[in-house]
C-alpha cells in the first residue's frame, strides 16, 4: 500500500481562506467588468463563507449560523 504524503501547513485554515478570499478580491478589483470578474467575485465570497462555517462548526456550542 502506499504512504499518504502529509503537508504540514505553516497557517491556520482560517488564515488560507482569508489570504485567497483577498486575493480573489484583488483580481477582481483590477480585472475588467464581465463574466471573468464576477466569478473572482464569487469565489472570494465562498471563500469567506466556507471561513464562517469552519468557525461555526469548531464553535463549542454549535449553534445554528447567523
Amino acid at each position: 500500500m502506499a504512504t499518504r504524503r502529509r503537508i504540514k501547513h505553516e497557517k491556520t485554515f482560517e488564515e488560507r481562506l482569508a489570504e485567497e478570499a483577498k486575493r480573489f478580491r484583488e483580481a477582481a478589483r483590477e480585472a475588467q467588468p464581465g463574466m471573468a470578474r464576477e466569478l473572482l467575485l464569487r469565489r472570494a465570497r465562498q471563500m469567506e463563507a466556507a471561513s464562517r462555517l469552519n468557525e461555526w462548526l469548531r464553535s463549542p456550542g454549535m449553534r445554528a449560523p447567523e
